[in-house]
């Protein structure tokens, strides 16, 4: 008695196969529900099956760092786009580099799409730089009164919960100088009162320079080339307002326009980056009715930003000022009445989608280099629709020489293997359709293929059981022994077989980028998706249909036949047979 018990043990617990068939059932039939609930009956599609953008960025050289542009700056930046893209909720957009100074990123269309376009080459360069001067956007000819600084617009952020009030936080307007030249004068003045600037500007020795003529001022090249670029900037232009800080190293004073064009500024070296940034968030100020973009400050950047705010607060106006420039726009200029650390608000003329770009772009860093956009191209889907079309037509084909062969070789096991496969396809299917919104997971030409090939490796694991079963009937065995001593053979043959093409998979998807992922994510999924179905699906239904007449008797269909599987005569039973006849002789 106490073999046969060991026998049903050995079988892996299958002698109750409602069990396993129940979990499995139960499995897909909450996927599928799930799949219906969230709303997304249908897997997200990549760049190639969808349709989108495909962006090409050049790096652009560094003043003052003639290799800037190398591989771990450029693996940086892709990194960091990558992140921004995937923050905004995008699936499937592809971020890598091409050549030595080209990332070439494609979006798919989707959620976000247009944001993520927005934002990919957005250098996020951000500098907390003290105000020297300021005054209105449009340039100021020579011997011409100057326009109104008026002009300047009103703040547009204030400081951390420490600052003052938003009324107080205004920024300062200054009397507009009353030509090009006083202009130029006011650069070189602010320069001089400026404690940290690179360039120097020299006096012929009077002690108040604002008192001297200005024939008698002799500043040097780098301040007289930027006293003429601030006094002939003109904010009012996009193209010259996006081209005012180009070529500016940090340590250098610098111009800069106001987002708007309506203000333009003459800027001290740095004293904070982007990179000191710890956090970034959106938030909406109850209070106030505004959206703002709130800071957090590392270690580092909460002592620097405590250190420029102490300068600033003992300034007079504008010199207490402090300019929050992104890109080399200036999107905030609030004032200084106190020291602060830690933390940071900018606010202004924010909604809430403008709002979440900017904190989007500060949370992820700034991008180590300048990028330009060198082309912009529109993807259209029909290309690959056309091959999504080939390539189902070629997966439907491959499946019907799968069937037919199982058919004309199995006969009446096909439609075991035809109802394991339909079980795995439901699998693969719903749970494709749930990882889009969970994950991203897109699915592309690749990764239609790693579906397309996983076909061939579950029908591969069907063929290795069956034929383990048609072993032990040609031993001699019936049905219902053959499906238990065949299976635990089988087991590990199939757990090698889907060990090396799951090992695979993850070494492709390890060592490759872009649509090739797709293809190992997909071929490793369903690898996995085999072993579940054959436990839990194929094993119990075997072991189900075992005890039924028309595959236990072993007719001509059931692909289980004695006599065309050239079984041999049972053994037991021909020794029963020798020991009768021989019997008698003895007696």
């Amino acid at each position: 008695m106490a073999a046969p018990k060991k026998g049903r043990g050995s079988s892996g617990g299958q002698g109750r196969p409602g069990r396993a068939l129940a979990l499995i059932l139960i499995a897909m039939v909450a996927l599928t529900g799930g799949m219906f609930l969230s709303g997304h009956t249908t897997p997200r599609l990549g760049i190639d099956l969808a349709g989108g953008t495909s962006i090409t960025l050049k790096a652009k050289s560094q003043p003052g760092k003639p290799d800037a542009i190398n591989e771990t700056n450029m693996n940086t930046a892709v990194s960091i786009i990558e992140r921004r893209v995937n923050g905004l909720g995008v699936s499937e957009a592809e971020v890598q580099t091409q050549g030595a100074s080209n990332i070439i990123v494609n979006i798919p269309k989707g959620t976000n799409s247009k944001q993520a376009r927005e934002q990919v080459g957005t250098t996020a360069q951000l500098y907390f730089r003290p105000v020297l001067t300021v005054t209105g956007g449009q340039p100021t000819p020579e011997g011409s009164a100057s326009p109104s600084a008026s002009g300047t617009g009103k703040p547009s952020a204030t400081p951390s919960a420490k600052a003052s009030d938003p009324e107080t936080a205004s920024d300062s307007k200054t009397t507009p100088s009353a030509s090009a030249t006083t202009q130029g004068r006011a650069v070189t003045d602010a320069l001089k009162q400026d404690a940290t600037p690179t360039p120097s500007a020299s006096t012929s020795g009077a002690a108040d320079s604002s008192d001297a003529p200005a024939a008698t001022e002799t500043p040097d090249a780098a301040t007289a080339a930027l006293e003429k670029k601030f006094t002939a900037l003109d904010c009012t232009d996009a193209a010259a307002r996006a081209k005012a800080g180009d070529g500016v190293k940090p340590e250098d004073p610098t111009v800069a326009c106001s987002s708007e064009g309506d203000a333009k500024y003459l800027l001290g070296p740095a004293e904070v980056s982007g990179t000191d940034v710890d956090d970034a968030k959106a938030q909406f100020d109850q209070q106030r009715g505004i959206w703002l973009v709130s800071m957090e400050f590392t270690d580092k950047g909460s002592k620097k930003f405590q250190t420029i705010t102490k300068k600033l607060s003992a300034q007079q106006s504008p010199q207490n000022q402090f300019a929050i420039s992104l890109d080399g726009e200036v999107v905030s200029a609030p004032q200084v009445n106190e020291t602060l650390s830690g933390s940071a608000e900018i606010s202004g003329s924010f909604n809430q989608q403008s709002a979440e770009d900017l904190a989007n772009v500060l949370s992820y860093g700034a991008l180590p280099l300048s990028f330009s956009e060198d082309t912009v191209t529109t993807v259209t889907a029909a290309l690959g629709g056309e091959q999504l079309e080939a390539g189902l037509i070629a997966g439907a084909i491959g499946l019907a020489l799968v069937v037919i062969y199982l058919v004309a070789y199995y006969r009446g096991l096909a439609f075991i293997a035809l109802l394991s496969l339909l079980a795995s396809g439901i699998l693969t299917y719903t749970i494709m359709a749930l990882l889009g919104p969970a994950i991203g997971f897109a699915l592309n030409l690749p990764a239609v293929c790693g579906a397309i090939v996983a076909i061939g490796i579950t029908a591969d694991s069907f063929i290795v059981y069956f034929e383990r079963i048609r072993d032990e009937i040609r031993e001699g065995r019936t049905l219902r022994p053959a499906v238990e001593r065949a299976w635990p053979r089988a087991r590990r043959t199939i757990l090698v077989s889907d060990f090396v093409s799951f090992l695979a998979a993850a070494v492709l998807f390890l060592v490759t980028v872009g649509k090739v992922q797709g293809f190992a994510f997909t071929l490793g999924l369903t690898t996995l998706l085999d072993v579940v179905v054959v436990f839990l699906f194929t094993k119990p239904v075997m072991t189900l249909m075992a005890r039924t007449k028309f595959f236990a008797s072993g007719h001509p269909w059931s692909g289980l036949d004695p006599k065309r599987l050239g079984a041999k005569p049972p053994l037991r039973r021909s020794r029963r047979v020798n020991a009768r006849t021989d019997h008698p002789k003895e007696a």
